[in-house]
């Protein structure tokens, strides 16, 4: 299974990015969106950016993101609530 996590480009310089989103950043490359700019949000897979999001459903991506780890966090460690 593949995941792609939602982040906001907070730079650019030539085709590379750095992202951000609850804290965390991270160099991503542009290759794939060139078309993307500082404010946007991306979906990013594998160190690529590879959609561009509007910031509603990239907000919703990141609370259902929340909700679930906080689901995973409440479990024992049998894996049991």
């Amino acid at each position: 299974m593949c995941l792609a996590v939602p982040m906001q480009i907070t730079e650019i310089k030539d085709s590379q990015a750095i992202i951000a989103a609850g804290g965390v950043q991270r160099q991503i490359s542009l290759l794939l969106l060139p078309e993307a700019q500082v404010g946007d949000y991306v979906l990013v897979h594998a160190g690529f950016a590879i959609q561009r999001l509007d910031e509603a459903e990239a907000q919703e991506t990141l609370r259902l993101w929340a909700e679930l780890l906080a689901a995973e966090g409440e479990k024992d460690a049998d894996g049991r609530r």
